[in-house]
């Protein structure tokens, strides 16, 4: 199937039906006219059945079987929002079929596997994106036309703080935590969208010498708090902490200094702080805006991630964030968990 041939509107199944398909399933209803549900894939479609009422067009299909949505020349797009563990499997089948493929993060549970995916749907001749849907908040969008101005002068140092609360409950879930299932605990599930959009804010990292542990707060195999310290290929410096041990639940916060100003970036506003004295919010949302610790946000910033990748797939383009791009989040995070393991810094290979 060809770029040209998919037109408005453009058909997508759902593969999973697990905590954020509500999220996907709002953003493809918002989405209408664009873009068309037409199957939700589940291991059991009977209690999946009730997202349909999240969806306000035609009830999707609900299905167990993943070799009929790739036979499906109506289907030209699969949202695969999975569980790491069971992903190589179904978008092998799905790429080979010529679906494209938008991919809840991480890709993988391991950079091997992640990388083995990637070029699969290379090989295949499909697209691949990777939802990272922080970079689509208004906050975000903001500093990163910022940044991009060269107003800002040098970058000197940068923070990167997520201090998340999860209860023992949200561990208890079957594999949750788990490297067998997700690939380790808090970095590759929760702090992975704080990496992904700092390094699209700083470039690349260089150099990383980290800790990681469980502590006695939380149950579970992997780790639930990481602190590194980070050295940039731009000559900045910076910190990186992570937990789902710190109570109660606060927003991530990325803190870029320049030579110029400071920038406060989280999911509510921008905040530059120019070293003539000036302070100023930009792209701030409403008080009454509110997200609780486990929905995943506004179900906006999904749609616009999903609108950006049928873009692409429609133009020849490219996505927000190319599977292969999100090759480097994954392995900045391996490259902590070496580091926490050895006791010693790692060094991160130049990215093209």
């Amino acid at each position: 199937m060809t770029m040209a041939d998919i037109k408005t509107p453009v058909g997508v199944a759902l593969v999973g039906a697990g905590m954020i398909a509500k999220t996907h399933v709002s953003a493809l209803s918002s989405a209408r006219g664009k873009i068309r549900l037409e199957a939700i894939v589940s291991r059991h479609p009977d209690r999946a059945q009730p997202l349909a009422e999240f969806y306000s067009g035609d009830a999707p299909t609900f299905t167990s079987d993943l070799d009929a949505i790739a036979a499906n020349p109506n289907i030209h797009i699969a949202i695969v929002a999975t569980p790491p563990s069971v992903r190589l499997e179904i978008i092998e089948g799905l790429a080979k079929a010529g679906k494209h493929i938008l991919l809840e993060k991480p890709v993988a549970r391991t950079v091997a596997e992640a990388e083995e995916i990637v070029e699969l749907c290379e090989r295949a001749g499909v697209a691949l994106g990777v939802v990272f849907q922080h970079r689509k908040r208004a906050p975000s969008i903001a500093a990163a036309r910022l940044v991009a101005s060269d107003t800002l002068g040098k970058l000197g140092l940068v923070e990167i703080a997520v201090p998340l609360w999860r209860d023992q409950s949200y561990y208890d879930e079957l594999g949750r935590g788990t490297y067998t299932r997700d690939g380790g605990g808090v970095m590759i599930t929760n702090a992975i969208h704080s990496i992904d959009l700092a390094l699209s804010l700083t470039g690349p990292l260089t150099r990383i010498q980290a800790m990681t542990a469980t502590t006695s707060l939380h149950r579970m195999e992997a780790e639930d708090f990481a602190v590194a310290g980070l050295e940039f290929a731009c000559g900045a410096v910076g910190s990186f902490v992570a937990s789902t041990a710190m109570y109660p639940h606060r927003t991530e916060v990325i803190r870029l200094h320049f030579d110029r100003a400071s920038l406060r970036i989280d999911k509510n506003a921008l905040e530059v702080d120019w070293r003539d004295g000036r302070h100023e919010v930009c792209a701030q949302r409403g008080a009454g805006h509110v997200v609780t610790p486990l929905s995943g946000g506004t179900h906006e910033w999904h749609q616009a991630v999903i609108e950006d990748f049928v873009h692409a797939v429609q133009t020849g383009g490219r996505p927000m964030v190319t599977g292969r791009e999100a090759l480097i989040s994954q392995r900045v995070i391996e490259a902590i968990e070496i580091s926490s393991s050895t006791g010693r810094s790692v060094d991160l290979p130049a990215v093209p």
